[in-house]
C-alpha cells in the first residue's frame, strides 16, 4: 500500500469567489504594489480623507484606535523629515507628493469614554500605566497600519511604506508636545508606471503558512 501527497497548488480546488468584485481585490491586494516611484500629480486632503473614513471602521482591542497621522507635504518638512531617514530613504522621502508619519498615541485612553462609553472606567485605570499603555498603543497602530495601506489604494491613490528611520529623532521633531510615537512611514502619490524597479515578488501559498489544531 502506498500514499500520496500533493501541494495544495495542484488539489483542485473551486476558484475561491469574494464577497467583492474582482476589479476591487486587483486593486486592493493581486496587482497593488508597494510604489517608491510617484508623478507630481497632488494627493488632496479629500482623497486622505476619504482613507481615513475607511480604515476608522477596522476593529481595534475596545475600539481604542490609537493610530495618527502627520502629513509631510511641504518641501520644509519632507527635509526636516529625510533628516531622520536612512540615507536610501531620503531622496524618497523628499520626491513623494507627501509623506505619513504613522504614529501611536500613548494618550489613546482619554477617549475611552467616547469611543469604548461601556469601558469608560477603564481610562483612570490606565492613566497610572504608561507601560501598558504603550503596548496596547503600538500593537493596535500596527493594527490600523494594516487597514491604512489597502485604504489608500481605495481611495485611488499608491502607497510606499518605509522603514529604515531613527524613531527617537522624528518623535523629538515633530511629536515634542503630543507624544506621539513614529511607527512608520508611508509615501503617498500617483505611482509613475508600475511604480518600482522591482519585479512583483512571489507569496508563500496557504500550505506554507498554516497549520492545523
Amino acid at each position: 500500500m502506498t500514499t500520496e501527497t500533493a501541494t495544495i497548488d495542484s488539489l483542485d480546488f473551486p476558484t475561491p469567489t469574494y464577497a467583492i468584485a474582482d476589479e476591487a481585490a486587483d486593486l486592493l491586494f493581486r496587482e497593488a504594489r508597494t510604489v517608491g516611484a510617484f508623478t507630481d500629480a497632488p494627493v488632496t486632503d479629500e482623497q486622505l480623507t476619504a482613507a481615513y473614513d475607511l480604515l476608522k471602521w477596522g476593529p481595534t482591542a475596545m475600539n481604542i484606535t490609537p493610530l495618527r497621522l502627520l502629513v509631510v507635504r511641504s518641501d520644509e518638512a519632507k527635509a526636516r523629515l529625510a533628516a531622520h531617514a536612512a540615507e536610501g530613504n531620503q531622496e524618497r522621502i523628499r520626491t513623494a507628493p507627501l509623506t505619513l508619519v504613522v504614529a501611536a498615541d500613548l494618550s489613546f485612553h482619554r477617549h475611552l469614554p467616547v469611543l469604548a462609553p461601556h469601558r469608560a472606567a477603564m481610562a483612570d485605570a490606565l492613566e497610572g500605566n504608561l507601560a501598558q499603555r504603550e503596548q496596547m498603543a503600538r500593537t493596535n497602530t500596527l493594527i490600523q497600519t494594516g487597514y491604512l495601506i489597502p485604504a489608500l489604494r481605495a481611495a485611488g491613490l499608491d502607497a510606499g511604506p518605509i522603514g529604515g528611520f531613527d524613531t527617537d529623532g522624528v518623535d523629538a521633531e515633530f511629536f515634542a508636545e503630543s507624544g506621539w510615537r513614529s511607527q512608520l512611514l508611508v509615501l503617498v502619490g500617483h505611482r509613475d508606471g508600475v511604480g518600482t524597479h522591482h519585479p512583483r515578488a512571489s507569496r508563500l501559498p496557504w500550505a506554507a503558512v498554516t497549520a492545523t489544531a
